[in-house]
């Protein structure tokens, strides 16, 4: 059985599992890339993208700021279907035939 767009119900469950899989994920990627609670963990590979990219100035809304606050206060409700939705509609465009 298809759904009306040709993926199938199996197409849409494992991209919906691929989605959940990238939330729950999340914080654990931040931490270890360095970014943290306490913000931006010397020796990461966070603090070595902010030194040679933005040097001392990090640009509001960027990119970096969005996952240093991200890391700080975790992903929150916008974050998680951000993150969910991106997965897993590239998930279910990756299967395309």
């Amino acid at each position: 059985m298809t759904c009306t767009t040709g993926w199938s119900w199996t197409d849409v469950a494992f991209a919906g599992v691929a989605g959940a899989a990238a939330v729950v994920a999340a914080p654990a990627v931040l931490t270890a890339a360095g970014f943290t609670s306490a913000g931006v963990a010397a020796g990461s590979l966070a603090a070595a993208t902010q030194s040679a990219v933005y040097g001392g100035y990090v640009a509001s809304g960027s990119a970096f700021a969005l996952a240093q606050s991200a890391g700080a206060a975790g992903i929150g409700a916008k974050g998680a279907a951000v993150i969910f939705t991106t997965v897993g509609g590239t998930t279910l465009y990756a299967k395309e035939d």
